[in-house]
């Protein structure tokens, strides 16, 4: 295990044997968590309900060779990368609580304002496509008691949005979902096994299955691109350092076993069901697999209203940076967290920055086209990019030099993954708005 703060000066910012000190700048909890409850969270993310888009965004494009190899290798690179994020939380005798609090005493101003700019970027594209998410959710729950369409796509993601906003007007911070996290567990239980079981059943009686990848020659080779940007989404929250920074030291070795939890028994649920949906149906596979099942009609809509309610409180754990920012800066009001204060202050802000949420979900509703561009344009410079690049600051005066060729092969290489996928994914964004049309009723 590497020590906490284990080098003694870089570029004379760093004094070996200073006292680690969690800053109190914040108007939300730190160091308050047990590791398994930060392990649920980081678990909660990966098993979202996202996990229901997989088996149409990644298997179909990539196929059972390429969609397997990639999630497994993804998720390795992503522990590795995380891993090294998660040790350098304390640095200069103070933990770092936010990315971007870590990026600007490494290298200034200017890259805390584009840390920022990147993370909010990344949120907030995984916000909205929660939303998607959510509205299609109830759009498919509408769908199996009505034939007539009278309730659209649109109205749906505003519904969503609103539920969503009701949700985070009462927890006031990331460590007050307790509860609801053993309740996002059980409703994620739910919509996964539901969909698991009904694609064995419906793949046991169905003929052979098409599992040719789609698409002309040069689509092709977009959507292949595109789909490497949404094997890292699938595992990378984009807020690591805010994250552990709720958990009770000792953070580093805390925030390993969260880690090796989330990226062990964490990921099993979403490789079974992404795999059994390919199985059941091949290359036809819809974007939202509870849209391919047959099954009675309860349990469909048991597992759509798990998949609706879950993502209302996931959406919540990817939103907390942004909640905890415009609370911290403007929102810091005498009292508990439930004065009359500091609710109004909630329904004002976050009620408005989820109605922005809820606008660009309805107006763009291609939940696979934004996975691709939120890993290339975020997660890639979030997670790998900047990741390796500041372990190597923090960590270079310890490393091999075989160990710094390798950390500046991943900086290159993630470097031109990230620009090549985000060229693709506004492609398909572009391609897919001249075929659907805008808040398009998918």
């Amino acid at each position: 295990m590497m020590a906490a703060i284990d080098v003694p000066e870089v570029n004379g910012r760093y004094q070996e044997g200073a006292a680690i000190e969690a800053s109190d700048d914040t108007a939300h909890k730190i160091s308050h968590d047990p590791w398994y409850q930060v392990a649920f969270v980081l678990t909660t993310g990966v098993n979202s309900a996202y996990v229901l888009g997989y088996s149409g965004s990644i298997m179909v494009s990539l196929g059972w060779l390429g969609g397997i190899l990639g999630l497994v290798l993804a998720a390795a690179v992503s522990l590795h990368a995380n891993t090294l994020l998660a040790h350098i939380h304390e640095v200069g005798g103070k933990r770092r609580i936010r990315y971007r609090d870590l990026a600007g005493y490494l290298y200034g101003r200017k890259m805390y304002r584009l840390t920022w700019a990147l993370q909010y970027v990344n949120l907030f594209m995984i916000n909205t496509g929660y939303i998607i998410l959510a509205g299609q959710a109830l759009k498919a729950i509408c769908v199996l008691y009505r034939d007539d369409n009278a309730l659209k796509l649109p109205y749906c993601i505003a519904i969503a949005g609103f539920v969503c906003a009701l949700f985070a007007f009462g927890i006031p911070h990331l460590s007050a979902l307790r509860i609801w996290l053993g309740v996002s567990t059980f409703l994620c239980l739910i919509f996964i096994i539901v969909a698991f079981v009904l694609s064995l059943k419906d793949g046991l009686s169905t003929p052979a299955r098409d599992y040719s990848i789609p698409g002309s020659h040069v689509s092709k080779i977009f959507t292949t691109i595109g789909s490497v940007a949404s094997l890292v989404f699938a595992y990378n929250t984009g807020m690591l350092p805010e994250i552990q920074a709720t958990i009770k030291p000792p953070v580093i070795k805390n925030m390993d076993k969260a880690l090796w939890f989330q990226f062990t028994v964490g990921v099993l649920p979403l490789y079974a069901v992404t795999f059994m949906g390919y199985w059941a149906y091949g290359s036809s596979t819809s974007a939202y697999l509870l849209n391919s099942v047959n099954g009675p009609t309860w349990v469909k809509a048991m597992a759509n209203i798990a998949a609706f309610l879950h993502t209302v409180i996931a959406l919540h754990i990817f939103a907390s940076p942004m909640y905890e920012y415009l609370d911290t800066e403007y929102g810091r009001g005498k009292g508990s967290a439930f004065s009359f204060h500091n609710v109004s202050f909630r329904v004002l802000v976050r009620g408005g920055y989820l109605t922005v949420n809820t606008f660009v979900a309805a107006l763009l509703p291609f939940l696979g086209d934004f996975m691709s561009l939120t890993g290339a344009l975020s997660v890639f410079p979030l997670t790998f990019v900047l990741a390796n690049h500041m372990f190597l600051t923090v960590k270079k005066k310890q490393l091999s030099a075989f160990r710094k060729v390798c950390h500046w092969l991943n900086i290159v290489g993630f470097s031109c993954l990230a620009v090549v996928a985000a060229v693709a994914a506004l492609r398909l964004i572009v391609v897919d708005s001249k075929t659907y049309h805008l808040f398009a009723d998918l």
